[in-house]
């Protein structure tokens, strides 16, 4: 599957994050120009108090914010202040991750477990164990833990991504004594400063959204921008150099790159509530506090004895939809489907197996995990950015 990923300003501030996979829209992403995410900082915390009933700490970070800190996610922690050994308690200062965003009135969740991120490994200071992504070959497995286990590993973790599969041993040892460096300055360095202070910015979201693409899939990264282009290049040079060839400064003035590929469209279209199919069949998609509902109507009535293959076939149709709608408009926690009622069981089967295929292209990790008694399908899929609803709504779009 071919990809093109495209950043360009949509509106004066408001940059467009857009991948797109065989030429249609799969992923959507607004951003201030002057971005202000704190999403993967890493900041020296102060613990401000532990609330053992649920669990969890609240840490300082920069600006006197309060942060979430699960108590399980406590791993092998970085202490910025001297500290006997025993439990995390109040006053202690120490390295944390901002892993989640701030969500409506829930504050932003920190961990303890650090993750220096590349395009083939991923360093982590809380798991010191080598993971592999799940969606490696077994024979690509197989050659990355025989070459990673004669590398002598700092006291922390790697996973390795999927983009590992296709990379070299020089690939992936220039990128490793890279995040190794990172790690030795927080260790080492980043102790030493001022306590609720940043320690480490992330990367702007869009180089990140690069970092984490398919290398075998991505063909060219366009914008038309010549600023972002300049950080672009620079990023690639140092952190991707291999893919420095796909980058093209985009310089067509009578049709803008929002235009070309018909950007302000697909945004309106990931904002509404209602999402064609090309049957004639639609799906009504409503978020809410707790959950995002997702209904399938027919559109139009469906009679005699071929009703129940023209319903099995708008839910097939609709489960490839609703997999793609849930990366394009970044939704996640648990999702209700309310698909067309089915009367024979191996359809229902079947649906759950195909929606589960479909759910394998997520880069973030979600499941269909079963379909009710009531004929609800449960869908998980991971929380790690805001919806584009919410994106749209903090950019006055």
């Amino acid at each position: 599957m071919d990809s093109v990923r495209i950043i360009t300003p949509v509106r004066d501030g408001v940059l467009a994050d857009a991948l797109l996979e065989d030429g249609r829209l799969a992923e959507l992403s607004l951003m201030p120009e002057k971005p202000s995410s704190i999403l993967g900082n890493i900041y020296t915390g102060r613990v401000q108090n532990i609330v053992h009933n649920i669990q969890a700490a609240f840490v300082e970070i920069e600006g006197g914010l309060p942060c979430y800190l699960p108590l399980e996610d406590v791993k092998n922690p970085v202490y910025t202040k001297p500290k006997k050994r025993g439990r995390l308690a109040q006053g202690d200062e120490l390295l944390v991750q901002v892993s989640r965003e701030a969500v409506k009135t829930k504050a932003p969740s920190v961990t303890t477990n650090l993750n220096l991120a590349g395009k083939y490994l991923v360093l982590t200071t809380g798991n010191r164990v080598i993971g592999y992504s799940s969606k490696l070959r077994p024979e690509e497995k197989a050659r990355l833990k025989g070459l990673l286990e004669t590398w002598e590993l700092p006291p922390a973790g790697l996973i390795v991504r999927t983009n590992a599969g296709q990379a070299g041993e020089t690939e992936l040892r220039k990128e490793y004594d890279r995040l190794c460096g990172q790690y030795r300055y927080l260790t080492e360095q980043a102790v030493h400063r001022t306590v609720c202070s940043c320690v480490m910015k992330n990367r702007p979201p869009y180089l990140n959204s690069i970092l984490g693409s398919r290398s075998g899939c991505l063909k060219e990264i366009l914008t038309d921008d010549p600023e972002l282009y300049g950080q672009i290049q620079e990023f690639l040079a140092e952190e991707m150099p291999e893919d420095t060839g796909k980058l093209r400064l985009y310089e067509d003035r009578s049709l803008p790159l929002k235009a070309l590929y018909r950007l302000e469209k697909g945004l309106s279209d990931a904002l509404s509530e209602k999402v064609w199919l090309k049957s004639g069949a639609y799906l009504i998609i409503e978020p809410t506090e707790a959950l995002t509902v997702i209904d399938v109507n027919t559109g139009k009535c469906t009679k005699g004895r071929a009703k129940q293959e023209s319903i099995r076939r708008i839910n097939l149709e609709a489960a490839e939809e609703i997999a793609r709608q849930l990366r394009l408009r970044n939704l996640s926690g648990i999702i209700l489907v309310d698909f067309v009622d089915m009367e024979q069981k191996e359809t229902e089967e079947e649906l759950l197996a195909v929606m589960r295929e479909f759910l394998k292209r997520d880069p973030l990790k979600a499941a269909a995990v079963d379909i009710t008694e009531l004929g609800l399908m449960e869908i998980t899929r991971k929380k790690q950015r805001k919806t584009l609803l919410e994106q749209a709504k903090e950019c006055g779009i």
